[in-house]
């Protein structure tokens, strides 16, 4: 929360990104903006969020200012780091700077290498993350299965409150995985449920509120509904790693 109010004057997020990277970085090969402020997602509080590609120092870092009333987050990459970073993020099955710049708008290309990179983005991301190992799946179902024995057994409004928030997150995450789609965290994770399976989101949400006031058959039948697609719950014999 930046507590910074968009004034009525300043320049679109592509104009102002295009002004900040050249500003901040005039020898930039490339430079992307991206995320919810070029979508309908977009609020009076979204940033900019700027990826900026160099040929060496003092990329990689990240870097967050406000300028051209505008907040940013920079991301700042040679094309070695960037590949080092979505590799990294990719293993985890989340990768903002790989959508960033698969989704974002090339506003700096001076040699090419910001179009190359963009295609290499849309490509990883319709490949999808890695596959769940079995091993894997199987500490995801042992997961959600402690999770709904808590909830079962749950009379503290408190602990009820994150026990149904991680529940809902984790069945979240194990039905985009099972179906090879990328997770995400936050309003992202909510994004790409809603965009992989839009009944389920809906149904998760309204489970959700109901368990929060005592009322939690509604979410459980859910989760029940999403295990008995891997296998259902596990506990008996299960063995990490």
């Amino acid at each position: 929360m930046t507590g910074l109010e968009p004034p009525m004057t300043r320049l679109g997020p592509v104009e102002a990104a295009r002004r900040i990277a050249e500003r901040r970085h005039p020898e930039a090969l490339a430079a992307f903006v991206c995320g919810s402020v070029l979508t309908e997602h977009r609020t009076a509080y979204s940033d900019l969020d700027l990826v900026v590609v160099l040929e060496s120092a003092p990329a990689p870092y990240r870097s967050s200012f406000v300028e051209a009333d505008w907040p940013v987050e920079m991301f700042v990459h040679t094309e070695e780091t960037w590949r080092e970073f979505v590799e990294r993020e990719t293993d985890g099955r989340r990768s903002p700077l790989l959508f960033m710049c698969a989704q974002g708008e090339l506003v700096v290309d001076q040699d090419g290498s910001g179009a190359r990179l963009a295609a290499e983005a849309r490509e990883r991301v319709a490949a999808g993350p890695p596959p769940l190992t079995p091993g894997e799946l199987a500490h995801l179902r042992y997961a959600l299965t402690d999770l709904l024995d808590d909830l079962a057994g749950c009379t503290d409004p408190t602990e009820r409150l994150f026990t149904v928030t991680t529940l809902a997150q984790r069945t979240a995450e194990l039905a985009l995985l099972v179906r090879g789609r990328w997770l995400g965290a936050g309003k992202w994770l909510a994004r790409r449920l809603r965009a992989a399976e839009p009944a389920l989101a809906e149904r998760l949400e309204a489970a959700v509120r109901d368990a929060l006031e005592a009322r939690p058959e509604a979410l459980v039948a859910l989760v029940d509904e999403v295990l008995r697609g891997v296998g259902g719950r596990l506990w008996d014999g299960y063995e990490y790693p």
